[in-house]
């Protein structure tokens, strides 16, 4: 099939300033406007220049794209990636910090107020530094952090109010040279995948709710060619099929399920289209609810790759790649009714919106970004 670029250029972009929260009181309407958490980055780093305060609540207007009454909820350091507990009563943020920062990452849990606001309940280590993931089992009793440094993957439990407990700590291999970037839950809630960019491995585990700890699997891990570098990964909502956002060589590998909870490579495509030559990192994954298309994020090309799924044997076949209108597009969110996609800019500190075409997937972009300052996880709340 022929690929197609899809490039849409915007006119005065650049933002002057995004450290200053201006809120514009607009009225939530649910059947308009989505709600969100943003993660962001909230001071410079070696990749990234942080001006959010904290964990920000905002308002999207699904049909205008505007979006409106930003606020800082949680005043915390570098809350990259938060996530909600399936009930949404919770939600949970990392504060990515290193070496000189303090003796650990950290983990927050906060009661997730109706109106948007949250309340801190509990703060623990994540034991390692640079926790980059969070994952939340399907019962809503377990919280996964994969530590981008050490090799570190911890597990805690959630109480009856939201705080947390350590339950488990896992150490990869070649703790020096493994990056886990994140854990993923099977749709039945019995394995958990942890790719891990550093040894361009997925390692597999047996979940075990009760007890709340994970075992190795049988076959305890998948290589995936050296140079790879296993990001983020998805599984299809029947479960016989994933996919791993591979960062370092810009390409989404395909799996096969085995009864086993084991993985079989099929293909590997890249995320690139064929005349691209420029440096690029591939970043966020997600398949839309329909299952019949995958989508993921390029840093670099600064787009939104679009893939036909084959809902029979899993197989990708590259359609079409979409601007995001920004630059250093981070994680991204599809709506549950699979109609929006929301994009973080992080390095044009905005955030982009599109509707999604019922019968093709095609996005387009609905206006120009808006304005949030360092974005870089965007998670929708459950209305």
């Amino acid at each position: 099939m022929k690929i197609r670029l899809l490039v849409l250029l915007f006119a005065g972009l650049g933002l002057t300033s995004c450290s200053v929260m201006s809120p514009q009181k607009v009225k939530y309407n649910s059947k308009t406007m989505d709600r969100a958490y943003i993660g962001t980055y909230t001071k410079k780093e070696g990749h990234v220049d942080g001006k959010a305060a904290g964990i920000l609540h905002v308002n999207i207007n699904r049909q205008s794209g505007e979006i409106t009454n930003i606020y800082t909820v949680a005043s915390v350091i570098n809350p990259s990636f938060v996530r909600l507990s399936p009930d949404g009563r919770f939600l949970f943020a990392v504060s990515e910090l290193g070496p000189g920062d303090a003796d650990s990452g950290f983990i927050y849990s906060f009661k997730a107020e109706k109106d948007g606001s949250l309340k801190e309940v509990s703060r623990l280590s994540t034991e390692a530094y640079a926790p980059a993931h969070i994952e939340v089992d399907k019962t809503g009793s377990l919280v996964f952090v994969s530590n981008y440094s050490g090799g570190v993957v911890m597990v805690y439990g959630v109480k009856e109010d939201g705080s947390l407990e350590r339950k488990q700590r896992i150490d990869l291999e070649n703790p020096d040279q493994s990056h886990a970037h994140s854990l993923t839950v099977s749709p039945d809630n019995t394995m958990a995948y942890i790719a891990d960019l550093g040894n361009d491995r997925i390692w597999i585990y047996n979940l075990n709710v009760e007890e709340g700890i994970l075992k190795p699997a049988s076959r305890p891990y998948l290589q995936l060619e050296k140079g790879a570098g296993p990001r983020h990964f998805t599984i299809s909502s029947d479960g016989r099929f994933a996919y791993s956002m591979n960062e370092l060589n810009s390409s989404v590998s395909v799996f096969r399920i085995l009864g086993d909870g084991s993985l079989e490579i099929k293909h590997t495509i890249s995320s690139l289209p064929e005349d691209f030559s420029g440096k690029n990192s591939g970043a966020d994954i997600w398949l839309h609810p329909t299952g019949q298309w995958l989508y993921v994020s390029n840093r670099g090309h600064n787009s939104i790759a679009l893939f036909d799924v084959n809902k029979e044997t899993g197989d990708l076949e590259a359609k079409n790649y979409t601007s995001t209108a920004g630059k250093t597009p981070r994680a991204f969110s599809v709506s549950s009714d699979g109609i929006y996609l929301y994009v973080a800019n992080q390095d044009s500190d905005d955030i982009s919106v599109f509707t999604i075409d019922e019968s093709s997937g095609d996005l387009k972009i609905i206006s120009r970004p808006s304005p949030v300052p360092t974005p870089v996880r965007i998670e929708l709340v459950r209305n």
